[in-house]
């Protein structure tokens, strides 16, 4: 062997010891926090943020809720992918159902504070644990790219068992990615009729961008964070960088709300614009001025919930409204 091949050898393997094993390493550990269920405890159904007032209060609000209809509650589960998740199921005599799809790291309790809009509609109520989080099994979170075929099998629990005849889906932040991805898949039944959601992003990439420029403005993130990236590729199964709501919106054909504060420093609204107007689908935006990421109904309930009750009133006659509500 050439000696400059021996040189060249020797330099890559430095390289690859000295400056990616550690950073693919530490990538890796990060994406374990981030996606991966590696105790019993993690993500389980407690206030994800107890330190945080506004997060608390949502909490304990939606914990006061299910304190008022306990009495019209039953857990629920269904098998998906081999998993079994849990669910409480609020029978509040309607002929109609919303699955409301919480994001990362929240159990079925923080889904509780959605859900008054919806009741006072005349909906039914389903709360999930999403695979990996709370009661359910599983792992690995999957940011909505398994998560989806979850969904449709809570959405056949709710029509084929429990007599629902129409179904909405509620997602927030990745819950709301979920609830598209389910609406845009070949096997979604007729009988999900729409979906509304808040605060979706155009990726996760971007979202975790931004996560990283406002919480940690200070980090130097090449290469980390596209290793963190490559590992959720590989391990999750989701191309979280080319794939998203932005390329799948407008396959979309079910009638869409989105919620959106234009103080969101995650899921930024100039980006939502684009996903609005990419969207052909029946559509409606409303923007509140105040509210940070999945913030919005503490701090604007009332316009928040006829938002979505003026929403599902006028579904049956949505069928190509384009609608900005400021």
């Amino acid at each position: 062997m050439e000696w400059y091949w021996i040189v060249l050898i020797a330099v890559a393997g430095a390289v690859l010891f000295f400056f990616l094993l550690p950073t693919l390493i530490m990538s890796f550990v990060l994406y374990c926090v981030l996606l991966v269920r590696n105790k019993p405890d993690k993500w389980g159904r407690e206030c994800s943020m107890p330190e945080d007032p506004e997060c608390k209060e949502m909490f304990d609000l939606g914990l006061e809720w299910d304190g008022r209809y306990k009495d019209c509650k039953k857990e629920v589960t269904v098998t998906s992918d081999g998993l079994k998740l849990i669910g409480e199921y609020y029978d509040f005599g309607g002929s109609s159902a919303v699955i409301i799809i919480s994001g990362r790291t929240e159990s079925l309790l923080y889904s509780y504070y959605f859900a008054e809009p919806f009741r006072s509609a005349g909906y039914n109520v389903l709360v999930i644990d999403n695979r990996a989080h709370g009661l359910s099994e599983g792992k690995i979170s999957s940011l909505g790219y398994k998560e989806y075929r979850d969904v449709i099998r809570w959405a056949e629990l709710l029509h084929d068992e429990l007599g629902n005849g129409k179904i909405v889906l509620h997602g927030i932040c990745i819950g709301a990615s979920t609830a598209l991805f389910t609406a845009v898949s070949k096997k979604c039944p007729d009988y999900i009729e729409a979906i509304s959601v808040e605060g979706m992003y155009v990726n996760f990439y971007e979202s975790f961008v931004n996560h990283m420029k406002h919480d940690r403005p200070q980090t130097k993130t090449f290469p980390i964070m596209q290793e963190v990236m490559l590992h959720i590729r590989v391990f999750s199964g989701a191309n979280v960088v080319t794939d998203g709501p932005l390329k799948r919106i407008p396959k979309l054909r079910k009638p869409i709300l989105f919620l959106h504060s234009r103080q969101d420093q995650y899921s930024l609204p100039d980006k939502t614009e684009i996903l609005y107007e990419k969207c052909t689908a029946p559509k409606r935006i409303v923007w509140f001025d105040t509210g940070l990421h999945s913030r919005i109904r503490i701090n604007n309930t009332e316009k928040y919930d006829e938002a979505v009750r003026e929403y599902l009133r006028d579904l049956p006659g949505l069928v190509a409204e384009s609608k900005t509500i400021q």
